[in-house]
């Protein structure tokens, strides 16, 4: 063999193993695609995360403006009623399950003043 056909085949067998180093490899192209879909994955984390995050903000801002909303929040999510006030649950056909949160006032229970 000539010195020229060695060399040849010495080339011709390192750039076959650069290209199944490519394909299969460390870095190769489903490396690269298994990690975008990855990237992709955790930036619809992230917008859901901003999304929560953006409404707890909301809800900080609102509940430190002033009565009015710390006394929605507490008869929505809480079933605080005012002193004095009557207490009624309406459980339609439709819905059998009660709304949590809401349970019928008990005598000297908590109240919104």
């Amino acid at each position: 063999m000539s010195m020229t056909r060695i060399l040849f085949l010495v080339l011709g067998l390192l750039a076959l193993g650069l290209f199944v180093r490519l394909w299969v490899g460390s870095g190769s192209y489903s490396d690269i695609q298994n990690l975008e879909q990855k990237i992709d994955q955790q930036n619809a984390a992230n917008d859901e995360q901003a999304e929560l995050k953006r409404k707890l903000q909301s809800d900080v801002v609102s509940l430190s403006k002033g009565d009015a909303s710390v006394e929605e929040h507490a008869r929505s999510e809480l079933g605080m009623i005012r002193q004095g006030e009557t207490f009624y649950q309406v459980i339609l056909k439709s819905d059998p399950t009660p709304t949590p949160g809401l349970t019928p006032p008990v005598k000297d229970g908590p109240h919104v003043e």
